[in-house]
């Protein structure tokens, strides 16, 4: 059985509350942890259901907030906020910190076996928090926004990254993947990886996005969404082996 609870932290004055969930009946055996990220309009049921799924996979996930609250904001307050944290990578990378420490604190998570995975502009974070040079296996986004490429900053990457984006993504561009791939180039990443999904859009992994009104582009697709969870797991069971 999953066993969830919700956890109140501060960062940068603002409350956010993180949502932890992990399989009880896996005892007191050491486990791995993964970070989760939420989309931009905030913490939502899908990536609370996300946690859930790895907790009953084996792993501790964590699901940090870096919008306030615990839950999803109107659009033009998460729009200004993310304009903030796009124009500012250092307090982005604070955000993805302090939900990583809280995530490597956990009693039962093993402290070198540590994964984050990010929507939309939780993929930007994702990558942040890898450049960070923190201990990560892993660094995963899922449709994410690429900030400008930063090759000095990226040379400190240890994790395995796997970037996953529709081609027909309105935010995210042939030229921005394209600046993505030299960066990855140029900084000496040992192990990158992007991979593209025709016909598909922003979003594709919210099976509740078609519902919120949003301009042509952002849409839900099972067989993407299938497809990108699978490449997620697979690369966390070679980096956890």
């Amino acid at each position: 059985m999953v066993h969830s609870e919700r956890i109140t932290y501060e960062v940068q004055g603002v409350e956010m509350v993180g949502y932890l969930a992990l399989e009880e009946t896996a005892g007191a055996s050491v486990r791995p942890g993964v970070l989760l990220l939420h989309e931009g309009a905030g913490q939502d049921g899908n990536v609370r259901a996300r946690a859930d799924r790895l907790a009953a996979l084996g792993y501790v996930a964590f699901a940090l907030d870096y919008l306030g609250g615990g839950t999803q904001h109107p659009l033009a307050e998460a729009q200004a906020r993310l304009g903030a944290l796009f124009e500012d990578p250092a307090a982005a990378g604070e955000m993805a910190l302090v939900g990583y420490r809280i995530l490597a604190s956990q009693p039962g998570v093993h402290g070198d076996r540590l994964a984050a995975a990010g929507f939309c502009f939780g993929g930007v974070m994702a990558l942040e928090l890898a450049r960070a040079g923190v201990s990560l296996r892993a660094a995963v986004g899922f449709h994410p926004g690429f900030a400008d490429p930063r090759p000095a900053d990226s040379a400190r990457i240890t994790a395995s990254v796997l970037m996953m984006c529709g081609a027909e993504d309105p935010v995210v561009s042939a030229e921005a993947r394209h600046r993505f791939e030299d960066e990855m180039r140029e900084a000496r990443v040992a192990d990158w990886r992007l991979e593209v999904y025709g016909g598909v859009g922003h979003s594709f992994t919210n099976p509740d996005i078609d519902a919120r009104g949003l301009p042509a582009g952002f849409a839900y697709d099972e067989r993407a969404d299938r497809r990108s969870w699978a490449s997620m797991l697979a690369l966390l069971d070679e980096a956890f082996a």
